[in-house]
């Protein structure tokens, strides 16, 4: 079993930074200690001046496989979130056809299984009509069950009361929702319609889908979650009223309602539109300086739980349309670790904070067996960062098949430098080894 020491690294990991050597044996961690002495057939690797974090965890991505392989790919997108020391992610049930059946589910898996460098877990999709198939969803397998309370990308809209009533009071696993308030946004953009007609502009897009939208969803599946004892986790949170729904007086692990903050929502606000216009386009949308200023003192205080992507690609020609027609969404996994370790050196959010919201705290949430964290028996799924070695995002840098990216241009202060998955190295140097080490996430429930 092939062996490798990680010597000299400056490790990040359960609210520590501390210098130690790393062994991994096969596809896990073996031992940390201040000192690892190489014996036998070693390959051992000079990691001083580097800090050592685990891989991160997104739980919520869309790779578009199958039926939209037009705009990514499981492998394409899989790819790029090595690039960025994503190690594993969770894809969504929106793609055509829509995953709202176990046989489809497992033909995601199967195909994860073939082409993906990335461990896996794909959420069952939950429709107006599809309740007995979600509750054939094995709970130790697959990582939730996702229901849209608010139209996105794709027709899977549950609008129906008693279904939603019935999913909350029985689903026995994670359920996570989409929440905006679908009435309030057709009700707003017929406002805007009638103003602007087809030149609606881009700016309008978090007046159309707006704070109420949000608050009138999320404070629905709240509601439902408390009623039910529902495990609950509240995707993509974009305004800071929602944040006031969640608590942070009990450890994360006891809670039964947790939420998500997304990179785009910490990064940009309302006032990029002008500058960036589609390019940050997303659902929900990105909001005030202030909301997002909300987002981080709840990220930062607990009552957000973790950090995610919400990675949704779209070709430039789609995105280079009309705001009625330029589709929501935008590729981030390249780049979601790096504009947090930027935020980290710019004294937003410390370094050990970062790899608690990417790694430990997904893990937690979704009761990941043995990942997401840097511990002895764990699997080693790392991510090797130079906090000293700026990254500029350039289009040729870019992995992502639609080939943009909204931080084309923007310099990082990280570079990411080794991402090992499963024990075997899949990306190095700037480069992929094609190495496809990816395993199907299990959960401890």
């Amino acid at each position: 079993m092939a062996k490798i020491l990680l010597k000299g690294a400056t490790l990040v990991n359960e609210g520590k930074e501390f210098a130690a050597d790393v062994l991994i044996e096969g596809k896990r961690i073996l031992k940390i200690a201040p000192v690892i002495a190489a014996e036998g057939a070693v390959t051992e690797i000079n990691c001083e001046g580097l800090h050592l974090l685990p891989g991160c965890i997104d739980d919520q991505v869309h790779f578009r496989e199958p039926g939209l392989t037009h705009k990514a790919t499981i492998q394409s997108e899989s790819r790029a979130a090595v690039a960025g020391g994503i190690t594993s992610f969770m894809e969504m049930p929106n793609t055509v056809p829509n995953t709202l059946t176990q046989e489809l589910l497992e033909a995601k898996y199967q195909r994860a299984s073939e082409v993906s460098p990335a461990n896996y877990s794909f959420f069952m999709g939950a429709s107006n009509d599809n309740y007995d198939e979600v509750m054939r969803t094995d709970i130790q397998n697959v990582c939730g069950v996702k229901i849209f309370m608010g139209s996105s990308t794709g027709n899977m809209l549950v609008d129906n009361t008693n279904t939603l009533e019935h999913l909350f009071a029985n689903v026995p696993m994670l359920i996570a929702t989409h929440c905006e308030d679908e009435a309030t946004i057709r009700r707003n953009l017929e406002i805007f319609k009638e103003k602007y007609g087809e030149e609606i502009p881009m700016s309008a897009h978090p007046l159309i889908r707006s704070e109420e939208a949000c608050y009138l969803s999320s404070s629905k599946a709240v509601e439902l979650a408390k009623k039910n004892n529902t495990r609950l986790h509240i995707l993509h949170i974009s305004t800071g009223i929602e944040t006031d729904l969640f608590r942070n007086d009990i450890p994360l692990e006891q809670k039964r309602i947790t939420a998500e903050a997304c990179v785009h929502h910490l990064w940009f606000s309302d006032e990029d539109y002008n500058e960036k216009g589609a390019w940050i386009k997303w659902n929900p949308a990105v909001k005030t300086a202030n909301d997002r200023d909300q987002i981080w003192k709840a990220l930062l205080d607990n009552r957000i739980d973790v950090v995610a992507t919400d990675h949704a690609p779209h070709t430039i020609e789609e995105k280079q349309q009309k705001y009625l027609h330029a589709p929501s969404g935008g590729p981030l996994v390249q780049h979601a670790l790096l504009a947090m370790l930027d935020a980290s050196a710019n004294g937003r959010i410390p370094l050990v904070r970062v790899a608690e919201k990417m790694a430990h705290a997904v893990a937690t949430c979704f009761q990941i067996k043995d990942r997401g964290y840097l511990r002895e028996g764990y699997f080693a799924d790392l991510v090797l960062v130079d906090l000293k070695k700026k990254t500029t995002v350039t289009k040729d840098s870019l992995l992502y098949q639609c080939g943009w990216s909204p931080f084309e241009g923007t310099t990082f202060s990280a570079s990411v430098e080794k991402t090992f998955v499963n024990g075997e190295i899949v990306y190095e140097n700037g480069k992929l080894t094609g190495i496809q080490s990816g395993e199907r996430l299990t959960f401890v429930r």
